[in-house]
C-alpha cells in the first residue's frame, strides 16, 4: 500500500485529545496534525520524536496533515494509522499473498455479520466454507522484539472475538489476523495485563475454533506492505 501523497518529516511536540498532535515541520512552522489512532500509543508519542506526515489539499479537511509514521533509531519504523492495516490486508488478499488464506478468490470488505456488526473481510470460494476475517492493528512494543496487542482495554475487540466464534458455530471459517505495523518486532503475544478480559475472550474463541494469524510489515515513507508471518506466543489455555 503506497501513501497517496509523499510524506514529509516533522518533530512531535505533543499529542492530545487522542486525535490531535502539535508538530514542527522542518522549515520551523508549527502545525496541528490529525492523529488517526485512538489507542494508548505507548512509547510512540514522546515529545521530540521524529515522525512523518501525509499532507493533503482536501478542502473538506480542516487539518492539512495526517500523522502516519514514527521513525526509530537503527532504521526502524512504526505505522500509527489504524486505518492502514485493512488497506494492506486487502491488497494482500486480492494478490493471494497470505498463505493461510490464499485459496479464496472472493474478497468482500465490510460484510454484515453478527449482532449489527461488519466483518473486515468475507472471503468466498466455491467448494470452501466462507471465511470471516477480522484485522487488528498492532504497534505496542515494551520489551525486546516482542509485539503485543492490545495497548488498551478494547470492548470492541472482545465483541469481535465472540462474533467470530459464532461464525465457526454456524459452520464457517473465522480468522483473527494481527498485523504488526513495526519493523523492529519478530514475534507476537497478547498483552493480557492490558486487558485480561480480551485475553480470556481470545482463549474462548480459540477453543471454539477461531484461527489466529500474525503478519509483520515492511514500512518506509513510501508505504506499508505485508511481510512474513510472525510466531505467536501462546496464551495459557490456547495450546492445541
Amino acid at each position: 500500500m503506497r501513501f497517496q501523497t509523499p510524506l514529509v518529516p516533522a518533530t512531535l511536540i505533543r499529542r492530545y485529545k487522542r486525535f490531535l498532535a502539535d508538530v514542527r515541520l522542518e522549515d520551523g512552522r508549527e502545525v496541528v496534525a490529525h492523529c488517526p489512532n485512538p489507542g494508548g500509543m505507548i512509547g510512540l508519542q514522546d515529545p521530540g520524536m521524529r515522525i512523518w506526515l501525509e499532507p493533503n489539499d482536501d478542502p473538506r479537511k480542516k487539518l492539512k496533515y495526517g500523522w502516519r509514521l514514527v521513525e526509530h533509531e537503527g532504521g526502524h519504523w512504526t505505522g500509527i494509522d489504524t486505518g492502514v492495516p485493512n488497506r494492506v490486508v486487502k491488497e494482500a488478499l486480492l494478490a493471494r499473498a497470505i498463505p493461510a488464506l490464499s485459496a479464496y478468490s472472493g474478497v468482500r470488505p465490510e460484510a454484515k455479520y453478527g449482532a449489527a456488526s461488519r466483518v473486515d473481510f468475507l472471503l468466498t470460494e466455491p467448494g470452501l466454507p466462507d471465511c470471516y476475517v477480522e484485522v487488528k492493528n498492532v504497534h505496542l512494543r515494551r520489551r525486546g522484539d516482542l509485539a503485543e496487542f492490545p495497548d488498551s482495554v478494547t470492548a470492541r475487540g472482545r465483541k469481535h472475538l465472540g462474533e467470530l466464534a459464532e461464525m465457526v458455530a454456524q459452520g464457517h471459517r473465522a480468522v483473527m489476523l494481527y498485523l504488526v505495523q513495526r519493523t523492529d518486532c519478530a514475534r507476537f503475544a497478547l498483552a493480557a495485563d492490558m486487558d485480561p478480559a480480551y485475553a480470556a475472550a481470545f482463549i474462548e474463541a480459540r477453543a471454539a475454533g477461531v484461527e489466529a494469524l500474525c503478519h509483520g510489515t515492511r514500512i518506509s515513507p513510501e508505504g506499508v506492505w505485508l511481510a512474513g508471518e510472525l510466531p505467536m506466543e501462546a496464551v495459557k489455555g490456547t495450546e492445541k
